[in-house]
């Protein structure tokens, strides 16, 4: 039987052929050059293929080679100009080997500068021979981020996070460190080489384990000095027994010699007496602030819900937090209806001397959970400006956004954050292949024109 199947593949389908060499579409920014991940090219057969972190594609769809070929372009925050019928998109002819650029307008203000998190990010440039350095992490999903410089070095953890192997991977928030300065450069192409915690057999694993059921989620993870000046990582761990609803929250502190996070004191449990958590405890992305008596203050969430001094003794102490009462929406600089906030960050920026806020809207458009906005105040408590857009996710979720402002310094005109780019709740089934359920990162230019409506003076 086998030598019938081998003539069969011989003499009728003939003998094998040699892959050919993939054509190498490059797509950038037509205003600055610079190449632009999360681009889906589709061809008229709906074949997708989706620029990685260089702006690249390996294409390499034979029944194409050589022929005219159309590619619909689309991308969230960037587009062609459509054509008669209201097509975007642009012909040519592939050939092994090849090259092909394509320059698509940016139409936010926010440039994307590449994905952070996941498997595959140079994929398609590794296609073309390009890249060949990059090592894969081991990880092909993350959630929510969070970031915080701790001795000499940058801390960061995620949420509940996919691995090769299984559907199911970590939900015990998986740690890594990083220099304090682990971009190369603030222009794509860019990528972040993260010393992930690891098991005995090289994978990454979970480092702040509750015990029951269900996933531990760690927040509000900031480093502080106690009274004698010793560094302590502290944060917020949350069991999670049903979909999103926490049923235990505690204070952790970091434990280098094991390297997890232990819970150090209790600051909730559900039970008849209390069903529901307290309205405010230490959650979401912290920023610190020096008042002008010289005394530093730790916030929380974006825009602040609550503050504390910013010391390890009154984070661990109850009596010392304090709730701030926190705009729930903001007038836009274009008018209309006031924009709700879902959740957001805060971060001090030298060069503009004001505080800056980027928050997800919540029930937003043209996507529900993935229209993110800027505002600007002189003070970490506001008054807000008027919020400017200036970024968008067609029906794409992009939620728990941080400023990373570490990345970069406080004192340029650059502003860079980043979010999970997810279809969680959303209706859309088409996943982004690579990029669903992990971490973008965008750039601002605070000198833009186009956010001068948000400048408070």
């Amino acid at each position: 039987m086998k030598i019938i199947c081998l003539l069969f593949q011989l003499f009728w389908l003939g003998w094998p052929a040699t892959a050919a060499q993939p054509c190498k579409i490059g797509v950038v920014d037509k205003t600055n050059g610079w190449p632009v991940p999360l681009v889906r090219l589709t061809t008229t057969n709906d074949i997708s293929l989706i620029t990685d972190n260089a702006g690249l594609v390996a294409f390499d769809v034979p029944e194409f080679m050589g022929r005219e070929t159309w590619l619909t372009v689309s991308s969230d925050g960037y587009e062609l100009k459509p054509d008669g019928f209201g097509n975007r998109g642009t012909r040519f002819t592939p050939e092994p080997g090849g090259s092909f650029k394509i320059e698509i307008d940016r139409i936010q203000p926010a440039k994307r500068l590449g994905r952070l998190t996941g498997a595959g990010i140079f994929a398609e440039s590794q296609k073309l021979g390009e890249c060949a350095a990059w090592q894969e992490s081991g990880v092909t999903g993350s959630d929510t981020v969070q970031t915080a410089a701790y001795k000499g070095r940058l801390f960061w953890i995620w949420g509940d996070t996919n691995l090769p192997a299984y559907p199911l991977g970590i939900f015990d928030t998986p740690a890594a460190t990083t220099s304090l300065k682990p971009l190369v450069s603030l222009k794509p192409p860019i990528g972040i080489v993260y010393d992930y915690v690891r098991n005995d057999k090289g994978i990454p694993r979970g480092t702040a384990t509750m015990p029951g059921k269900g996933p531990s989620w760690v927040t509000g993870l900031v480093s502080l000095p106690d009274r004698t000046g010793k560094e302590h990582l502290v944060a917020t761990c949350s069991k999670i027994p049903e979909l999103l609803k926490a049923g235990e929250i505690g204070l952790a502190e970091w434990n280098e010699t094991i390297s997890r996070f232990e819970v150090v004191s209790t600051i909730w449990r559900r039970s008849a007496a209390e069903p529901e958590p307290p309205n405010v405890y230490p959650d979401g992305h912290p920023a610190i602030w020096k008042d002008p008596g010289g005394k530093s203050w730790l916030y929380f969430n974006g825009p602040p819900n609550m503050k504390c001094p910013a010391t390890y003794e009154a984070w661990k102490d109850r009596s010392q937090w304090q709730s701030i009462e926190a705009p729930k929406s903001f007038k836009t600089s274009a008018g209309g209806p006031d924009v709700v906030v879902a959740s957001g960050a805060i971060a001090w920026n030298n060069y503009r001397q004001r505080w800056i806020l980027i928050f997800q809207q919540k029930f937003g458009k043209p996507s529900v959970f993935g229209e993110v906005w800027y505002c600007e105040a002189k003070q970490p408590e506001g008054p807000w400006s008027p919020a400017v857009k200036v970024a968008t996710h067609e029906n794409y979720t992009f939620y728990n956004v941080q400023i990373d402002w570490q990345l970069s310094s406080a004192d340029e005109s650059i502003l860079l954050f980043e979010g999970t780019y997810t279809t969680t709740f959303s209706d859309n089934r088409l996943k982004t292949p690579r990029y669903d359920y992990n971490q973008v990162l965008y750039r601002l230019d605070l000198d833009d024109p186009t956010l001068a409506p948000a400048r408070s003076e």
